[in-house]
Order: C-alpha cells, then structure tokens, then sequence
C-alpha cells in the first residue's frame, strides 16, 4: 500500500517506461487530502479505496480501476452534508505517443515524459457514480432547513393561487365556451 502524502498527487503518478513485469497490482487509501490537492474539484471530502492492475501488452497499457469508498456532498434539500457511497469500475487504456491525447479510453502519453497521472481520472470516476439528485434517507435531513422549506412552499403556493385569482382576464377567459 502506498502512503498518502499531504496535498501531493506524486504517488498517482506511474512511470510506464519503468514498469518492468507484465502485470502490476497497486492499491491506494484516498482520503480529504486526495480532494484537496485536486485542483477545480467539487467534492471535497471523502474516502476512497482504489485497486489498479496494469496490465503491460505491445504497444499499449492497459489500466483496470476499482474504487469503492464514500465521498462528502451536499444534500440538495437540506444543504447538510451527507455520505454518499460510490463504487466503479473502469477501464483505460494508455499508449505512448507524440503528443498527449484523450478519446473515449485510449489515452496517449508523451514518449518522450512516459508518465500518467491517475488523479484526475480517479476523481472523474468517482465523480461519474454520484447520483444527480443526492438527498439524505428520509427523516435525515435537518430538521430546522426541512421545516423552513415546508413554510415557503406552502407560501409560494398560496401566492401563486392569489395571483391566478386576482387578475380578472383570467375569470373572463374561464367562462368562454370553446365550440367544434
């Protein structure tokens, strides 16, 4: 297992060049530091356990990732945090090349550097499984912002009802008689 340095990403860094055996296991613990030190990242927080397994042919590599864990998000209703668990897994495939290059899996990697680095594919992985809508288990939310939302429905509602009433057209339009 490969410690985790503080807001360094080096460890996620592989060396295809030196990778000598045909297949290679690695297995990474990713915590809030992980998060951190990614820049641009939306999740923040969270715990990751990740496996890869190189798998070295002619003229590529291949990369197989499992990720299983929990990462922090907001609660779209309540704004709380909560734990959402996520598990993937995914497959890249990595070449050398000229210039470095993403499509779909096959991702190619400057001959001349011979390094991937796995973080942000990790990070999208993850990111990908996180449901759209991610809410806490009924009964979960807080209990103060749940009470608040309930309030303002309820006021926008009748606001709404108040408003439809008030404006006579729509009285006028109601009593039209629409014939074939």
């Amino acid at each position: 297992m490969q410690p985790v340095m503080m807001n360094s990403l080096e460890f996620l860094k592989i060396d295809l060049k030196g990778l000598m055996e045909e297949e290679t296991s690695l297995e990474f613990s990713l915590d809030d530091d992980f998060f951190a030190a990614l820049e641009g990242a939306e999740v923040k927080k969270g715990s990751l356990h990740v496996s890869v397994s190189i798998r070295k042919a002619a003229g590529f590599y291949e990369f197989l990732f499992h990720t299983d864990g929990q990462v922090i998000i907001p609660c779209d209703r309540c704004l709380d945090d909560m734990e959402q668990p996520v598990e993937t897994d995914n497959r890249l495939i990595v070449k050398l090349g000229s210039s470095y290059s993403e499509e779909d899996e096959i991702i190619v990697v400057p001959e001349d550097e011979g390094i991937l680095d796995m973080s942000w594919f990790i990070y999208e992985f993850v990111v990908l499984v996180i449901p759209i809508r991610h809410v806490h288990a009924p009964g979960k939310c807080n209990p103060a912002m749940t009470k608040t939302l309930e309030e303002l429905s309820v006021d926008r509602s009748s606001d709404e009802e108040s408003t439809q009433s008030a404006d006579p057209r729509w009285d006028k339009l109601k009593n039209l008689n629409i014939k074939d």
